[in-house]
């Protein structure tokens, strides 16, 4: 008897969490392009990677690419698009297993986005201006070696997030336990959560729009396995990379922009950066590790003074 009770409740067990995950999928809604221009499709081993263009044809190209985190997506920079459109031809992508472009269940790694940056930078863009993300600026810095770019500008860069775990990713990837754990993760608490600590300075900043399309996102299709690899460790680059060594070798003209309050990654971080490597710092005030989207009117006016005039 208490075996057959103890079958029975794992059964009960089990079948709660399939419906649950049935559930949260059913409550997600198709995701629309939440950035101002002109949607395009770059077809790249097999995937459709979604990228928004804005501004003229012929203005200097300036790439965004969003940071990584369990619901990372183009949205994070919606809030500048249109005004560096004025100047630029702002391209934002949503990098594969991300946003609104096709998540596979593959093992995504370090090297997957670094080759991914120098095939669409090197196709779609001439010598842009990169702006990225936290440790997405690993791949573009690992990525610039291969590809002109006119110039990085960097926040909170990172390429050292957490000690490999591949365990924990293998346990993500699983159908039931993984999608569970999943979405426990990218729960709207635990979302708001994440942007509370590691986003905002100020929490009352913070776009209930951006929460929802977060949300949103991770709960596409597929949206658990790209992050899966994020939270393993496995989207770090090897041991060999240094941050700093490579920013010191490159002659891409770089600008590191960091909230003064960071934490996750903080602004001692970006201090030692910017002496090792000989680089500008810009620091902007009240803000953490998402000054961008906090701050959008600060971020441009710095941006702005960083950046050569292309009218002189």
């Amino acid at each position: 008897m208490k075996l057959r009770s103890a079958l029975g409740a794992a059964a009960g067990t089990v079948g709660l969490t399939a419906l649950g995950n049935r559930l949260l999928a059913s409550r997600a809604r198709s995701l629309e392009n939440p950035v101002p221009g002109v949607e395009r499709t770059y077809h790249w081993r097999g995937m459709d990677v979604r990228y928004t263009v804005a501004g003229e044809p012929d203005a200097p190209d300036m790439v965004l690419v969003h940071g990584i985190h369990a619901a990372a997506s183009g949205r994070e920079f919606a809030d500048v698009v249109e005004d560096l459109a004025d100047t630029y031809r702002v391209t934002v992508v949503d990098l594969p297993g991300f946003g609104r472009s096709d998540r596979p269940p593959l093992v995504y790694s370090h090297k997957l986005y670094t080759e991914f940056m120098e095939e669409f930078l090197r196709d779609q863009t001439e010598t842009p201006i990169v702006v990225t993300s936290s440790l997405s600026a690993s791949f573009v810095v690992d990525a610039a070696s291969e590809v002109d770019i006119e110039r990085l500008i960097l926040i909170c860069p990172l390429a050292d997030t957490t000690e490999r775990r591949p365990w924990i990713r293998t346990l993500f990837r699983t159908p039931l336990v993984g999608t569970a754990l999943f979405n426990v993760l990218v729960s709207k608490p635990s979302t708001r959560y994440f942007f509370e600590r590691d986003g905002y300075y100020d929490a009352d900043r913070i776009d209930p729009a951006a929460l929802e399309y977060a949300w949103q996102s991770a709960h596409q299709p597929g949206a658990k396995y790209a992050p899966a690899s994020f939270v393993a460790g496995t989207l770090d680059p090897s041991s060999d990379f240094d941050l700093a060594t490579e920013l010191a070798t490159l002659e891409t003209p770089t600008t590191l922009i960091w909230g003064r309050d960071a934490e996750l990654v903080p602004l001692r971080d970006g201090r030692e950066l910017a002496d090792a490597a000989d680089l500008d710092l810009v620091v902007i005030d009240y803000a953490t590790q998402m000054p961008h989207a906090e701050h959008p009117e600060k971020f441009l006016e710095y941006v702005s003074a960083e950046l050569p005039r292309t009218d002189s």
